[in-house]
């Protein structure tokens, strides 16, 4: 290797493609992970580090790597980078806001149809008891609804809540937005053939959402505190729903789940157990 060459670390690894794009361009890229208590040592081997959501990079590190120069995160929250701190040390820190957006999208529309259809728990349970309660399983699953018609709450109308809306509004559903800051409630979709349609949504306050929607999906940075959590549960609609591919502090999960007397909570529960460990950005 040039003695000469960028060296960064791409510690919580980096797609093939990227790699290759990067060495390409005359970069040195290290895919092997260190263990985040060693960074701040084996770190000072490298110009420029590259996280996901594992690897924090905080003051401290930041202190004890007087070599770096750019610290590069491979989605879109940064709440695991002291940014401020960084660029005031000359660092450059830099995300990719765009790239997950439609991933992120299309995740929250498969637990979606997971959660209205059972299909989890039928895949489960079919293979095991379908011969011998084939007929009670197929009753219980015979309760799916379909999600045309539906309310979809969206809380945080950024790219993914936009990209969020485009798919609802593609199936059918009603769709309403809220977001912290102010916001463009048009959205713009290209269909087969190249065809663009604009569509606004309706907008509405955080608690209009919470007892009109009939699903909620959660697409905010994450913030101090729960942004649901017991109480609203309490006002959702019987059979709400709720998906969160964001950040798993965003919402509470109750315990017992029988201290909640709304039947909301039934198939929210559905939801949170398809989802409690879920990460996304």
């Amino acid at each position: 290797m040039n003695k000469d060459m960028i060296k960064i670390l791409a510690n919580d690894g980096i797609d093939p493609i990227g790699k290759k794009m990067l060495e390409d361009a005359g970069f040195f890229v290290d895919t092997n992970n260190i263990p985040q208590e060693e960074l701040p040592v084996r770190l000072q081997e490298y110009d420029a580090i590259t996280v996901r959501s594992a690897t924090k990079v905080r003051k401290a590190l930041i202190d004890a790597c007087p070599n770096l120069k750019l610290i590069g995160r491979g989605g879109v929250g940064v709440d695991n980078i002291d940014v401020e701190y960084a660029r005031e040390k000359g660092i450059g820190v830099y995300n990719t806001p765009a790239s997950s957006s439609l991933s992120v999208a299309e995740l929250v529309f498969a637990h979606l149809f997971t959660g209205v259809r059972f299909l989890q728990d039928s895949n489960r349970k079919m293979p095991v008891e379908g011969n011998t309660k084939f007929n009670d399983l197929k009753k219980a699953y015979a309760k799916g609804i379909e999600l045309h018609g539906k309310t979809l709450g969206i809380l945080g109308f950024g790219r993914i809540g936009r990209e969020v809306a485009k798919m609802a509004l593609g199936l059918g559903m009603d769709v309403l937005a809220y977001d912290l800051y102010p916001f463009n409630p048009e959205v713009e979709f290209v269909l087969g053939g190249g065809t663009t349609v604009k569509i606004t949504v309706t907008t509405a306050t955080q608690q209009e959402i919470i007892k009109q929607a009939d699903f909620i999906t959660i697409h905010t940075p994450f913030v101090d505190k729960p942004i649901i959590g017991a109480s609203e549960f309490e006002k959702m609609k019987k059979g709400a729903g709720v998906v969160n591919c964001s950040r798993g502090g965003l919402q509470t999960f109750p315990q017992p789940y029988q201290t909640i007397t709304n039947p909301a909570f039934y198939r929210a529960q559905w939801f949170f157990e398809l989802l409690s460990d879920l990460r996304m950005t």
